[in-house]
């Protein structure tokens, strides 16, 4: 560990959320008042920021406009997908950072995101150490998968929860006003973990929610999916289903990847998202009125719904990672310890190495879904509800959401 003083950079990357400029907000603000940090520098579009030398000064921004990034979703400072290579194999971008790193000084850097940022966070990490350049790096964590390891839950994820929970909820009334039977297939972001899907059942254990619930923990079964869906309608003459993108059979392919049994005027199969396709399914087995529904980007982006837990913690994370970088600490993440009791819910922060941050993946428990593998148990809802809490009293102008503006003023020496 080692006391710097110098500049910092902070960069956001991967997919945005509702809250991740509140930790944004929170490393902004908190190295703008230690006395250890000379210049706060945004990097545009995360690391390729960084490559390009293309930095904003964060000290000329109107301290009003910071505040209000606690209210704007997506990434203000701009996000990019940018995968480093093995500095072993290839270090010429490792050595382009270094270059930007001594130019200006930089003795911290911050990076906001999820697995991969990580990644990208400890590879940084792990080649400054080797070459010996003294620069206090920390992982800022974010996504709405909520699949980072060494943390109780990611930023990002209570306030996507909230927004899948609420569009269920309203769905269900919206699928039940005629007296003609519907099946409504609601697609949820969620690649090969399910805490995204699993939200819904926040809905359905509200009392008004989807019938049934499919996450990529549990192999998928076309016969037991299109039966549990029939039996659900006849006995009730509407179903709702929830699913993540990344349901897969048992030998792993993406059930979203599988060949619809549609086809084109020339006889090719035509493939579409899940939900389209699952709609398809059941039409044809069924005959019923089918539609399917992919929440895409507004699940992510809906910062109306965003919990105000979800917000309040996104700002900590970022500014603990500030007071633990010039306390001396490097090379971890910034990770939530909590506990759920009787007493009710608490939340601090902890330090994970980033090693243990990158490198794995966390899934939904599997004691925490059903047997039958189409819903979730009361531990998925223990675990979720608390996350979801608090509303937020949003600046507005004519009724419309006032978002932060920055002014971006890139840096020239």
């Amino acid at each position: 560990m080692e006391n710097l003083k110098g500049a910092c950079i902070i960069g956001q990357s991967g997919g945005p959320t509702s809250v991740i400029n509140a930790s944004a907000q929170g490393v902004i603000q908190a190295a703008l008042a230690s006395p250890q940090i000379t210049r706060v520098l945004g990097a545009a579009h995360g690391i390729k920021g960084v490559l390009a030398d293309q930095l904003y000064d964060m000290g000329q921004e109107d301290p009003r406009e910071l505040d209000l990034l606690q209210f704007t979703p997506s990434s203000a400072l701009g996000s990019c997908r940018y995968k480093l290579a093995d500095p072993d194999v290839d270090d010429t971008d490792y050595k382009r950072i270094l270059e930007i790193f001594k130019k200006y000084d930089v003795r911290y850097f911050f990076y906001n995101g999820g697995n991969d940022s990580m990644d990208t966070c400890n590879k940084i990490s792990k080649y400054m150490q080797r070459v010996g350049y003294p620069c206090n790096i920390m992982g800022v964590p974010k996504t709405i998968d909520n699949d980072l390891s060494g943390t109780d839950h990611c930023p990002g994820y209570g306030s996507a929860a909230k927004y899948i929970a609420t569009s269920c909820m309203e769905l269900y009334q919206d699928a039940r006003v005629y007296d003609t039977g519907t099946v409504v297939i609601v697609e949820i972001m969620g690649r090969h973990a399910g805490w995204l899907a699993g939200a819904a059942g926040l809905a359905s254990w509200a009392g008004s929610g989807p019938d049934l619930v499919y996450l990529p923990e549990v192999d998928f079964d076309m016969e037991a999916f299109v039966a549990d869906v029939k039996r659900i309608y006849e006995a009730t003459g509407n179903c709702l289903v929830a699913v993540s993108e990344g349901i897969h059979y048992a030998d792993g392919t993406f059930v979203s990847e599988a060949k619809t049994s549609a086809t084109d005027g020339f006889g090719h199969a035509q493939l579409g998202g899940l939900a389209v396709m699952l709609a398809d399914v059941i039409k044809q087995r069924m005959g019923v009125k089918v539609r399917g529904i992919e929440l895409s980007l507004l699940q992510r982006c809906g910062a109306h719904l965003a919990s105000a837990t979800d917000v309040q913690e996104a700002y900590l994370v970022g500014k603990a990672a500030v007071e633990a970088a010039v306390s001396g600490t490097t090379d971890h993440m910034v990770g939530l310890d909590c506990i759920r009791n009787e007493s009710g819910y608490h939340c601090q922060t902890k330090l994970v190495p980033l090693t243990q941050a990158a490198n794995t993946e966390r899934k939904v428990p599997r004691d925490w879904i059903n047997e039958a593998g189409n819903g979730i148990q009361q531990g998925f809802v223990d675990y979720a509800l608390p996350l979801i809490q608090g509303e937020l009293t949003r600046p507005q102008e004519n009724s419309l959401p006032r978002f932060a503006k920055l002014k971006k003023v890139l840096t020239t020496d």
